[in-house]
């Protein structure tokens, strides 16, 4: 016989799944990952496995087609390049090989404070993480506070600080760019 969980035992185990405890752990390389694209969320990384996983076995459903189906296959195939290489999740559109080796870590490199990192808009990978969560970083028209967000090649050109950010102010200042007129409005 188990004894009743104590009304503060209840809520410190609130959140803890007994059953699922042991695959929660993870494997060393998704830890890795996880340090080293700076995922906060677990369950960001385990979504981007399953879609890594996803686009492998339907590449390798349409490599597998058959002969009669051929047209069909290149125009699958084809619609699947594109999407992935608009997405930047390939770098060319030629081989259907190429999906067959996506990875969940395509996926963490399109994340946001990876592509800050890549157009050295911030020095680290910890400091893009912060500058996206504090509002400092737009996208287009909108202000974005998700680091998980996915951005496509399409939308990498429209990635600027916002008008409010006092780093856009330092960056300006030091660029010898800055308008007072613009920064009061």
């Amino acid at each position: 016989m188990v004894r009743k969980l104590k009304y503060h035992e209840q809520k410190l185990l609130k959140r803890l799944e007994l059953v699922s405890w042991e695959a929660a752990g993870g494997s060393l390389a998704e830890v890795r990952a996880l340090r080293r694209y700076r995922v906060a969320r677990r369950e960001d990384y385990a979504r981007y496995r399953a879609l890594s996983r996803a686009v492998r076995a339907l590449a390798r459903r349409l490599r597998d087609l058959g002969p009669a189906s051929g047209a069909f296959r290149s125009r699958c195939a084809a619609a699947l390049l594109e999407k992935l290489h608009a997405m930047g999740l390939l770098s060319s559109r030629r081989s259907l090989a190429l999906c067959e080796r996506l990875s969940a870590a395509a996926f963490c490199r399109r994340r946001l404070p990876c592509l800050l990192l890549k157009l050295r808009m911030a020095q680290n990978l910890r400091d893009a993480v912060a500058f996206v969560e504090q509002g400092h970083v737009r996208v287009g028209p909108e202000v974005v506070t998700d680091p998980a967000l996915l951005v496509t090649r399409a939308m990498e050109d429209f990635i600027t600080w916002t008008d409010a950010s006092r780093i856009r102010r330092k960056v300006l200042d030091y660029n010898e760019e800055r308008d007072d007129f613009d920064l009061a409005a």
